[in-house]
């Protein structure tokens, strides 16, 4: 007796740039197995998801209205399908992939990668349909809500290792960030926005597009023109609160108060 053909696995591609959501649905053609069922940029994805229900997702992670990552968190995790990642260079992002076993392509990725990758995933889609659940997502998830308690900083000959709450403020240089506790200053090739995701809400708060400060470490609030004000810190450094900034500070830093 012939048993019936297992169904094409439906497969979503949500990428924010055109060519590459071309070019994976290009490979993807190549497979008899799967099924492309539609393609989109971030802030189409949870409509789509909805609708289309897909098997596997191929999810870019930088995408600038609506990143991978919250986007996951929109769908949430028990409605989250097998997920390749896509990713330029994010050392944070590959690291957490990797301590959570989850598949990535890492921009250009070769045919012979982008192979392996959907092999994995289908494995994993087959699986959920039998019914078998897969926890690492939620892990993820979980994993990135959680404050970063310290940073660890490259150096030429070795790593150091920052306590979060030892540092004063945060300062954008150029691809870098500079990390400043008391009189030392440490590089980290990271963003300010990815960075302050990974902090303490309740300790830290943005204040300018390029300044991130350790609420403890505040000492005197200066009015300037204009609504902005400067910040003088604990180490003597100021810092300039943008007028944008200057009512989310305020209230953060009198919960602040409230706590102690």
């Amino acid at each position: 007796m012939n048993l019936p053909a297992e169904a094409p696995l439906k497969v979503l591609v949500i990428d924010d740039e055109p060519l590459a959501r071309a070019s994976v649905e290009a490979l993807l053609e190549q497979d008899a197995e799967v099924e492309v069922v539609g393609q989109g940029s971030g802030v189409d994805a949870v409509a789509l998801i909805a609708r289309l229900r897909p098997d596997i997702l191929f999810l870019d992670i930088q995408m600038p209205e609506l990143d991978g990552f919250a986007l996951l968190d929109l769908i949430g995790a028990d409605a989250v399908p097998a997920v390749v990642f896509a990713t330029a260079y994010d050392r944070y992002a590959l690291r957490a992939f990797e301590v959570h076993a989850l598949d990535y392509l890492l921009k250009p990725f070769t045919d012979a990668r982008f192979a392996a990758a959907l092999a994995r995933a289908k494995a994993q889609a087959r699986s959920r349909r039998r019914g078998e659940l897969d926890t690492r997502i939620a892990e993820l998830l979980s994993a990135r809500r959680s404050p970063l308690p310290r940073f660890l900083v490259p150096a030429r000959d070795r790593t150091v290792v920052v306590d979060a709450s030892q540092i004063d403020w945060i300062e954008a240089a150029d691809y870098y960030i500079c990390l400043h506790c008391g009189g030392a200053r440490h590089l980290l090739r990271d963003t300010m926005d990815e960075v302050e995701r990974q902090l303490d809400p309740q300790q830290f708060v943005r204040v300018h597009r390029s300044a991130i400060v350790n609420l403890a470490r505040v000492r005197e609030i200066h009015p300037l023109f204009r609504g902005d004000c400067e910040l003088k810190l604990a180490d003597g450094a100021t810092v300039r609160l943008s007028r944008s900034r200057r009512h989310e500070f305020e209230a953060r830093f009198a919960q602040m108060g409230q706590r102690r």
